[in-house]
């Protein structure tokens, strides 16, 4: 029986890597200035996939504009693949908002070409999250492709995965990969001994047609492929070679009996995982947690609930958007790459991050205007209902009761110190950015002239804001060398911390004056707040209300990679201080801080066989409890000089544990001790979590601190500890033969940024109990915000924009004026969802419209939702 041949033309394309983006962007262009004009004179050469990904078509178009229109008609002829994503993006590290823009985006720029292919192309990602069967079908994707991450029991190149909310689509696994097909010989002879080869090694595999991937990382399309195939179709009857394209290939793909998986795929069996990209460059990790967070969490849902209706920053959104989606690559944001390419993904993600602090300010800015009272309002961003702590300026000297005074200031400061000819450019500059100055004095004293701007005070200037500036450019004029002090003046005042009382999600709530249910009270080692006890040991660990030993820094060797951790031969392994000192940095009532400042012994550098050399490092850990929160928050901060080594913070678990329970995208993944390896990559059970972990009665939520393990496994099975990564310091891109890898990853190429020198700040929160973890996200990351109100708008001191109940929300935005809202329920249990006085449509994540509702919707288990209100 003959067996089918189904050749598809592609290449895969990194857009960053090994070399920088612009690198490779001239490779792309000189790849599709060849590619094109042979497809369109060559039928022999029918078709060819650009990856799966739009950036690749975006990118050549950026130098290339002339070329859209020959795309345009390859693309909706069937010739040229495009889409379905904007980007290949990693799964796990990037939030589960950042995949679907990425997947709405490329769709979208793909429509603009006559459509993407209706594929989940995912060819090269670490790994896959358990919720990508949903996404695929809720943007109408019945099939993925698939290769890392599947494990040893599939037995078949095709399989049924599912998500945990009962989602289905039929995944095609590459047994070699996207490149079995790669650099195709010329001789249809030697074409056919290939495919003899592959099945060879992989036919258990394979039982029926074999897709044969004509392409790899960067490969120019081989000019004799339809040539070649002509041939080997003449000289053999064993094999049919055909042409094709994905979508066509699957089409008419068996489905009768196949296997049926659920949830993520993290198998290291057959392909390796590359798991150690969870901990490289956590510089990297932060800078995304932090871009995403300032998007999705605070200018999204302020700009479209607090800001104006008809100032949606549609544009500006999408930079920051595009800025995020470019940086989820997985060479990018798995910092697998050279030291130039972190540096410009992290400006990315700082860009980004500064647009979206940029426009929360703005719709702060604008909300204030509409409310009627003039007094501080606290604004919450987040759906819970919740208080907290928040910083806010009040008149008068001292420390109010109840409340915590940070800084204070005298009635005048001096702010600049100048000359006559400068000094109306310094006074303008600071009347545009000081809202609240009224009148401005203007007076000479002994041989210089003092300029006073007046701001929230009794006190009247004699001189309205223009006339000053007018004086001022007169003094120019008359007397340019003339020192003028510029000064600010107003009544005295003080910034303290003070309690919210609770404010309605998505709400606000005119600010009064709140006690604490029970102050924060600070010990020579220690802190409470009524609800949680902590303290620190003589080994620099500290105990949370009576639970020991948590994070205990342990720091060991590391000769592997940005792919793979790989201690040495003879490891050394440091867990405790030469010496620590405990210093109390505030006492409360309502925030306390201790610092602990250990040292440590720790090896400088380190080989395959052992670490050598030595280097004291000092650690600042402070421990931080604020009234009323159930948790103690933790920043670790220190100067790294040691290079090849693994910093983690160790925690005894309250109660051994069997499994732990990490966040991944839009649910939770429960995992057990052990991961599955294979003969090309050690079986490290060291896993990803994106928010938070959760294992025998312990809760860690952090900031882009993805690595987690369960540690000091008895002889019950049963874990002690877990431990968190904290900084993974390697010398190489990769690496040749090591004893968790044998064979290289990528390019062996030594790196200076990958070792992580300088100064290192990490940022998380330890809980133990059985608090809801998304509620102890929100409160560790998501700040209430305070704003003054104008007092010249009609909106009531107090109130809500929406309310959201029975549901976590991933997002809330405008499109095309209508409000949006994403949920999803992270529980095994249905859930019914509450929206408040709200009616619209369910749709798909295309907004396909499913159903209407009226303020109530069924949410069943682990199911994403969108809902469009009005």
């Amino acid at each position: 029986m003959t067996r089918e041949v189904a050749v598809v033309p592609h290449t895969h394309w990194d857009r960053e890597w090994y070399a920088p983006f612009q690198t490779f962007r001239l490779e792309l262009v000189d790849l599709l200035d060849e590619l094109l004009p042979r497809l369109e004179a060559d039928p022999s050469f029918g078709h060819f996939m650009l990856d799966g990904q739009m950036a690749v078509v975006d990118d050549y178009l950026a130098v290339r504009p002339e070329s859209e229109s020959r795309l345009r008609r390859l693309a909706t002829s069937g010739r040229l693949a495009m889409g379905p994503w904007y980007i290949l993006m990693d799964e796990f590290l990037v939030s589960g908002e950042t995949i679907l823009r990425n997947l709405r985006k490329g769709m979208e720029r793909a429509g603009e070409f006559g459509g993407a292919i209706e594929v989940g192309y995912l060819p090269d990602m670490f790994g896959h999250i358990a919720q990508m069967p949903q996404i695929l079908s809720q943007f109408g994707l019945e099939h993925a492709v698939v290769w890392r991450g599947v494990p040893r029991r599939v037995h078949s190149d095709a399989f049924w995965w599912a998500s945990p909310d009962g989602s289905v689509v039929r995944a095609q696994y590459l047994p070699q990969g996207y490149g079995n097909g790669a650099q195709t010989p010329r001789d249809p002879a030697r074409l056919v001994r290939r495919v003899d080869r592959f099945l060879h090694d992989y036919g258990e595999l394979v039982p029926g047609s074999v897709l044969w991937m004509a392409g790899t990382d960067h490969e120019v399309p081989r000019p004799w492929l339809g040539e070649a195939i002509n041939g080997a179709n003449r000289i053999q009857d064993e094999y049919r070679f055909h042409l094709t394209s994905l979508p066509e290939h699957l089409t008419d793909a068996p489905t009768a009996g196949l296997q049926v998986l659920e949830g993520e795929l993290r198998s290291g069996a057959r392909a390796n995982l590359l798991m150690g990209v969870l901990s490289n460059r956590v510089d990297v990790k932060q800078a995304a947690a932090r871009a995403e967070l300032s998007i999705e969490r605070l200018a999204e849902p302020l700009a479209a609930l607090f800001g104006r209706d008809t100032d949606w920053p549609e544009a500006l959104l999408a930079e920051a958007w595009t800025e995020i989606v470019r940086n989820s690559a997985h060479d990018s944001i798995c910092a697998c790459s050279l030291d130039e390419v972190c540096t410009t993904v992290i400006d990315r993600y700082a860009s980004a991050r500064r647009i979206g602090e940029g426009l929360s300010e703005r719709a702060l800015a604008a909300f204030a205007t509409q409310l009627s009272t003039d007094g501080p309002v606290i604004v919450n961003p987040s759906s819970r209902t919740r208080a907290g702590l928040i910083e806010i300026d009040l008149p008068g000297e001292g420390e109010p009761d109840g409340h915590q005074l940070l800084r204070q200031w005298a009635e005048e400061v001096v702010l600049h110190s100048t000359t006559a000819s400068s000094a109306a450019v310094i006074v303008e500059r600071e009347l545009s950015i000081r809202d609240k100055i009224h009148s401005v004095d203007i007076a000479e004293v002994a041989d210089s002239v003092n300029v006073t701007l007046i701001s929230n005070s009794r006190r009247r200037g004699r001189l309205r804001k223009g006339e000053a500036l007018d004086e001022l450019r007169e003094l120019a004029a008359a007397a340019p060398s003339m020192v003028v002090n510029v000064m600010l003046h107003r009544d005295p005042h003080r910034l303290v911390l003070a309690m919210s009382g609770e404010v309605a999600g998505y709400g606000w709530r005119e600010w009064h004056a709140v006690r604490a249910g029970h102050e924060v009270r600070a010990g020579r080692a220690s802190l409470e707040n009524g609800v949680i006890v902590v303290a620190v040991a003589d080994d620099a660990t500290f105990s949370l209300n009576g639970h020991p030993s948590l994070g205990r820094l342990v720091d060991g060797g590391d000769v592997g990679d940005t792919y793979n951790y790989c201690p040495p031969q003879r490891d050394t392994v440091i867990d405790a201080p030469e010496d620590l000192v405990v210093q109390t940095q505030e006492t409360g009532p309502l925030r306390g801080r201790l610092c602990i400042r250990a040292r440590y012994r720790l090896p400088e550098h380190a080989d395959e066989h052992c670490r050598s050399g030595e280097r004291m490092t000092e650690i600042l850990t402070t421990l931080e409890v604020r009234a009323e929160e159930p948790f103690v928050r933790v920043e670790t901060s220190f100067e790294n000089c040691s290079r090849d080594h693994r910093l983690r913070a160790h925690f005894k678990l309250p109660e051994r544990a069997t499994r732990s329970v990490a966040e991944c995208a839009f649910t939770t993944v429960t995992r057990g001790l052990t991961a599955e390896g294979g003969p090309t990559e050690e079986p490290l059970p060291t896993f990803p979590s994106r928010r938070f972990v959760s294992a025998g009665g312990l809760t860690i939520v952090h900031e882009g601190l993805h690595e987690y393990e369960l540690v000091e496994i008895d002889e019950h099975g049963r874990a002690g500890r877990l431990a968190l990564t904290l900084l993974r310091a390697t010398g190489m891109l990769s690496r040749g033969p090591m004893s968790s890898r044998p064979l290289p990853a990528g390019p062996e190429i030594p790196l200076a940024g990958s070792q992580m020198p300088g100064p290192h700040r990490v940022r998380y929160a330890v809980h133990i109990g059985d608090e809801d973890p998304y509620r102890l996200v929100e409160q560790f990351s998501v700040p209430l915000k305070v704003v003054s109100g104008h007092a010249q708008g009609k909106l009531a001191a107090t109130g809500r924009h929406l309310a959201v109940a029975g549901a976590e929300v991933s997002a809330v935005y405008r499109r095309d004026g209508a409000l949006h809202v994403r949920l999803f329920n992270p529980t095994g249990r249905p859930t019914t969802v509450h929206l408040e006085g709200q009616k619209g449509w369910l749709v798909d994540l295309l907004d396909r419209r499913i159903a209407t509702f009226s303020e109530d919707l069924e949410l069943e288990p682990h199911r994403i939702a969108t809902v469009v209100l009005g």
